[in-house]
């Protein structure tokens, strides 16, 4: 049986309760103020990070700053108005099929399909020193005064073509620029460059030509990337792009 206190005492007991439900209070309030500022935090990155540079390539990745072999520095990021539009030369949806057919997601077995966020790997690479690599832009020289991605180098679609190419000039090219080892007219591939293509977009097949002419000769599949979204997709999503002379692309 529990004897009430008398009038005017108070128990310690209550009294710890009451201060351990004011300290459990207390923690409760702090743990919800982080929370909060965790969800601010994570907005903030989700949202672009910054009202000076609203348009983020990744929430974590802004932009990606690059230095050609001349020691020009290019910031390599996506368009900052929100309310900018793709420009006319890619904005036809319905292009005459054919010759304009659209691609296939998998050109062939070992040929890997790359996107946006490969293609930027790609591009940091190269102007970083690696020479592993090569990216190529496949396209008719007639486009390349519209924009380049940049890194590229031009090689149209032709020059490599089993039925257009010069055949001294395509062993040059492969010797001299690919790294491949040219004996007697036998090709060594164990040296050879990885070989990034893209050329218009998804209905373009001129980088997909040029994948298919190497692997005809024998180069390896797996040294072969093709970003199969193109121009069009690079431009839809506001990157910038740049001249033959490394300048920057002005719409």
């Amino acid at each position: 049986m529990r004897v009430p206190p008398p009038n005017g005492v108070r128990q310690s007991g209550d009294g710890c309760y009451g201060a351990g439900r004011s300290l459990s209070k207390a923690l409760l309030f702090l743990l919800l103020l982080l929370v909060s500022m965790d969800v601010a935090r994570a907005e903030s990155v989700a949202s672009g990070g910054s009202d000076d540079h609203p348009v983020g390539i990744t929430a974590r990745l802004p932009y990606v700053d690059l230095t050609s072999k001349d020691g020009r520095t290019v910031r390599l990021q996506r368009e900052q108005d929100t309310e900018h539009q793709v420009e006319f030369d890619f904005a036809f949806t319905s292009r005459r099929c054919p010759p304009y057919c659209i691609m296939p997601m998998r050109l062939n077995a070992g040929v890997e399909t790359i996107g946006e966020l490969e293609m930027i790997d790609y591009v940091r690479r190269l102007t970083s020193g690696d020479e592993s690599l090569l990216v190529i832009d496949s396209r008719t020289e007639d486009w390349l005064d519209r924009g380049m991605i940049p890194g590229a180098i031009s090689i149209p679609w032709k020059t490599l073509h089993y039925r257009h190419a010069d055949r001294p000039r395509l062993l040059e090219i492969l010797e001299f620029r690919f790294g491949v080892a040219v004996v007697d007219s036998l090709l060594n591939f164990e040296n050879a460059k990885t070989l990034v293509f893209y050329c218009n977009g998804n209905w373009c097949g001129q980088s997909a030509t040029n994948i298919r002419s190497l692997q005809m000769l024998g180069y390896p599949a797996h040294k072969l990337k093709w970003y199969r979204g193109g121009m069009q997709s690079w431009k839809m999503l506001g990157f910038i792009t740049v001249l033959p002379n490394g300048e920057l692309y002005e719409e």
